[in-house]
């Protein structure tokens, strides 16, 4: 199954990614993602949430901080990463209604059609967004990489079950692109994978959400006897 957001990453949003760690991530969504369903769900049933380690017949083995820097390039110190889904609107920065902050910070407000409580659809943010215009100013080129930003987001760290909608809790972030490099992306991703796992593990959940291309990526790294021919661990 090939994963990847959908929006080509264009040379003018790479300063913010670099600025917001996020450029090594970005780089590995855009040369494409193919899913080993069969091998990553082999792991995921041997995953153990009392331990929160994968139970092999030789051993345990789980997926630490050194392993999210090296194989996605992300932060795993710094300020905590946090948000809320169900009462999204009571914390926006301001008391501002939190379809004011989006318009102002991407310039443009999707069609109530496109929308789901505090949720966009991808296919929106792809036809929206997919290509910034060619000779853009400024400010056009920072909505056009918080909106890139905030696909990165939900679709590859953060991702629901579905992989089909952006929530907009993510606003606080993208409004402070030179902030976004003092966050732990890492270890934010990585315990929602962890949770995601768990969740999986305790309630016969039938589809995986979160990081996988950490999860696959991680696998190949650790256990070369799975590693598909041409598979480059350094890439």
């Amino acid at each position: 199954m090939q994963r990847q957001q959908g929006m080509p990453l264009d040379e003018c949003y790479v300063p913010y990614l670099q600025m917001a760690g996020l450029y090594h991530l970005a780089r590995l969504n855009d040369s494409g993602f193919r899913l080993d369903e069969p091998i990553v769900s082999a792991f995921v049933e041997r995953w153990r949430p009392e331990t929160h380690t994968f139970h092999m017949p030789f051993g345990e083995y789980t997926i630490t901080f050194q392993d999210v820097a090296y194989q996605l390039g992300l932060a795993v110190d710094g300020r905590y990463v946090s948000g809320c889904l169900t009462d999204f609107h009571m914390y926006i920065e301001g008391g501002r209604p939190a379809w004011v902050w989006f318009e102002e910070l991407l310039g443009v407000i999707p069609p109530p059609s496109q929308v789901q409580k505090f949720a966009v659809n991808c296919t929106w943010f792809q036809e929206t967004f997919g290509e910034c215009p060619e000779g853009a100013d400024e400010e056009t080129v920072r909505r056009f990489a918080r909106a890139y930003i905030m696909m990165l987001l939900g679709t590859q760290l953060f991702a629901d079950k579905s992989g089909n909608h952006i929530h907009i809790r993510w606003l606080p972030y993208v409004a402070r692109l030179e902030e976004m490099g003092s966050y732990s992306w890492g270890s934010a991703a990585l315990a929602w994978l962890y949770w995601c796992m768990c969740r999986v593990a305790n309630r016969h959940v039938v589809k995986l959400a979160g990081p996988l291309q950490l999860l696959q990526s991680w696998i190949f790294w650790r256990f070369s006897r799975f590693r598909p021919a041409g598979y480059d661990t350094c890439s």
